[in-house]
């Protein structure tokens, strides 16, 4: 609860810049992909808000690939249905506030959150979506994994993955145990374990948004 307070209190701040932007998409994808930072599992013992202040600082900063950003980009606007699977606490406030610039960009998406089944480390549940204020229509996966298991997720969330047109998949967990799903996903997460730092020959907390191989 301490990492939504957290956001919660900078929301106003962020949103206005978010909004200066030329592209508030990217930058609202570029907050968002810095809150994947609030993983007390991936990153025991090293989370700071004093970190996570300086790199929200340089949000503008971050590159992305723009490639992958313009195919997302172009699918969500020919789209009808977006998944959006969460991943961490406090991190669901910074996806509250990519998913409403999405929203304005392209009226025409019908946009779901999805958070876990029940608590797990400080992964996102029902409530702390409530907290984030999420307002879009909401569904949780059915368990308590820290990820997205297919053949173990609920029919709900099965059906959800089965018509979205795209699906956004936030942090570390959700990518390890999707990518290669056969579905169409965006993974947006901080490389964070070293099996990441290996598979993408990449520093450890480099920004990172891929699409699966359909």
């Amino acid at each position: 609860w301490l990492s939504n307070e957290y956001v919660l209190a900078r929301m106003d701040a962020i949103r206005s810049r978010v909004e200066s932007q030329l592209d508030p998409v990217y930058a609202g994808l570029q907050f968002a992909i810095l809150g994947n930072y609030l993983d007390f599992s991936a990153l025991q013992g090293e989370v700071s808000f004093e970190a996570l202040e300086k790199m929200l600082d340089s949000a503008a900063d971050l590159d992305l690939d723009k490639d992958c950003y313009g195919q997302f980009c172009a699918e969500l606007a020919s789209g009808k249905k977006l998944l959006y699977l969460t991943d961490n606490a406090g991190e669901i406030v910074f996806d509250r506030l990519l998913a409403e610039r999405l929203q304005k960009a392209y009226p025409q998406l019908e946009i779901t959150f999805c958070v876990r089944g029940s608590a797990v480390s400080n992964d996102a549940t029902r409530e702390d979506a409530a907290v984030a204020g999420i307002t879009f229509p909401l569904i949780d996966n059915g368990t308590a994994i820290g990820g997205t298991v297919l053949h173990l997720v609920s029919q709900e969330l099965k059906a959800a993955m089965d018509s979205a047109d795209v699906i956004l998949a936030k942090g570390m967990g959700n990518t390890e145990s999707m990518y290669g799903c056969g579905y169409n996903v965006y993974y947006a997460f901080l490389i964070k374990c070293q099996r990441f730092i290996q598979v993408f020959n990449k520093p450890k907390l480099t920004p990172m948004f891929i699409r699966d191989k359909v």
